[in-house]
């Protein structure tokens, strides 16, 4: 079975709230097997525009990637994080 991948483009406005964000989607994270690649850290956009956060997380497949996005423990920090930031989350199959 093909892995999934949460590829998560992020400007964050308030730092000091973000945490409230990570500390509620853990749960969900941990309830579906996510397992962070790239969180953070140094990035250059050498096409198109980027953003200061950048973060991809894999799942034991692509089921379990929308799983953990619907499901009610994270739709919870999504309304965290939106207060707190701007960004984009695409999901992803792994070949």
């Amino acid at each position: 079975m093909a892995k999934g991948y949460w590829i998560a483009r992020v400007d964050v406005h308030e730092p000091e709230n973000y945490p409230q964000y990570v500390e509620t989607a853990k749960p969900a994270f941990e309830r579906f097997g996510a397992k962070f690649l790239a969180r953070g850290g140094k990035t250059d956009a050498v096409e198109g525009p980027g953003r200061a956060r950048n973060v991809i997380i894999e799942f034991p497949s692509f089921q379990h990637a929308l799983d953990c996005y619907n499901s009610p423990e994270y739709q919870e920090a999504v309304k965290i994080r939106q207060k707190y930031a701007d960004g984009e989350i695409v999901l992803v199959e792994g070949t």
